[in-house]
């Protein structure tokens, strides 16, 4: 069989290309791939070639597929696993595998398996750690956003706070405390921002802030909230200290007892330190760029006042299961983050381009060829346009089976 797939050949080198795939064995599976979002990951994944820690070094010879936000249907299941899966079953991947043995991971350092393709081969060891998960959703751009909500899901778990006498630990962020999100109104901030309103760890105050005001007014306008005191904050122009004093405000001028850095630079990550309350917790989830990230931080309180700092790169298959749920069950609403779609045609562009680009997160549709739109900027008048106003200019089920149905084939 053959697949059409988004292919990394080296550093800056992404190529669409047709190839022909081989005959599954009895450990793998055979599905098609039907959307993928896209991730800054597979941006640093393309800028870094095979400098990144997931790609094999020979990707010359040996290029990888990309895309690891993804979902589709399953064609065929080889013998070992008929028990578990089904022709014809929708699935989503989480491609964090987690082995010691090597950091090889689908969408970085495979030839079969990517998101950003028609047609793949799961392999053995995805099944074997429990990382291939049916998805009952209505919709399959929602399973591919199911990976990056499991991003979020593990680093609310992965907070943790402390009892100052018996020095056990309690896992996740407080309940009914008072968490902050620095540069909060990118899709991985929104998806934060969402779960923290409906999931299961609901903060008493929630503070986020972006230097984008049109951002914050969208963000405002999307996640309104009954239960949780959410306060969209713009510091643009602030000085630290302003910054600080500012957001100290909304809570009676004291600190956080949660914060999540949705961006790494230096000075962020020594106010947010400055902003924790005793036993607090920062988590600094945006991935650096350099090894050599550093920054300031006061150990006098990690001493005597308890606070900690935690990091999380990727969920896990539990992660994975939780969110595929939630989204199934519309607790969250993950098309909110959705803000350009295309086809598999425009992939490699768009990757490469994405800080260029801003907005949201992309959705390929992998079997699809059309150039990349921009739903705000969508024509009103037009069948999709009609569609989107529909649903509040949302991303929907309605207009995923449009493009689906109106828009032609890459192969």
């Amino acid at each position: 069989m053959q697949s059409t797939a988004l292919r990394i050949h080296g550093k800056k080198d992404l190529r669409v290309e047709t190839i022909e795939l081989p005959e599954i064995q009895d450990d793998e599976i055979l599905a098609t791939v039907v959307s993928d979002t896209m991730c800054m990951s597979s941006w640093k994944l393309a800028m870094e070639g095979e400098e990144h820690k997931k790609t094999p070094d020979d990707l010359d010879h040996h290029p990888a597929m990309v895309g690891h936000e993804f979902a589709g249907k399953i064609l065929k299941v080889g013998k070992k696993w008929q028990s578990q899966f089904h022709e014809g079953q929708d699935y989503v991947i989480q491609p964090n595998l987690a082995r010691d043995d090597t950091p090889f991971v689908p969408g970085y350092s495979y030839p079969y398996i990517g998101g950003d393709a028609t047609h793949i081969i799961i392999p053995n060891e995805v099944m074997a750690l429990g990382c291939l998960i049916p998805f009952e959703g209505e919709a399959y751009y929602e399973g591919s956003l199911c990976e990056p909500v499991s991003c979020i899901i593990a680093a609310f778990h992965a907070h943790y706070h402390v009892d100052a006498h018996s020095y056990q630990p309690t896992m996740g962020v407080k309940v009914g405390g008072d968490m902050l999100i620095m540069g909060g109104t990118g899709p991985m901030g929104l998806l934060a921002v969402d779960y923290a309103l409906h999931g299961p760890m609901k903060p008493k105050t929630l503070i986020v802030t972006d230097v984008d005001q049109a951002k914050l007014d969208r963000a405002k306008r999307l996640y309104p909230s009954d239960d949780v005191d959410i306060q969209f904050v713009n510091v643009d122009g602030l000085s630290l200290d302003e910054q600080r004093t500012k957001l100290s405000s909304f809570v009676g001028g004291k600190g956080f007892d949660d914060i999540f850095l949705m961006i790494s630079v230096s000075p962020l990550v020594t106010l947010a330190d400055s902003l924790l309350n005793p036993d607090g917790c920062l988590d600094q989830f945006a991935g650096p760029m350099t090894k050599d990230f550093t920054a300031q931080v006061n150990f006098y309180n990690v001493h005597y006042n308890f606070t900690h700092y935690v990091g999380t790169s990727g969920g896990s298959a539990d992660n994975e299961a939780e969110a595929a749920q939630l989204i199934a069950d519309k607790k969250l609403d993950v098309s909110k983050v959705i803000t350009h779609v295309m086809g598999l045609n425009d992939a490699g562009e768009t990757t490469m381009d994405q800080p260029a680009i801003g907005g949201g997160k992309k959705l390929v549709y992998s079997g699809k060829k059309f150039d990349r739109i921009e739903l705000a900027k969508v024509d009103p008048s037009s069948a999709l346009g009609q569609i989107l106003a529909r649903h509040d200019g949302l991303w929907s089920k309605e207009a995923e089976q449009w493009i689906l149905a109106n828009m032609p084939d890459i192969a």
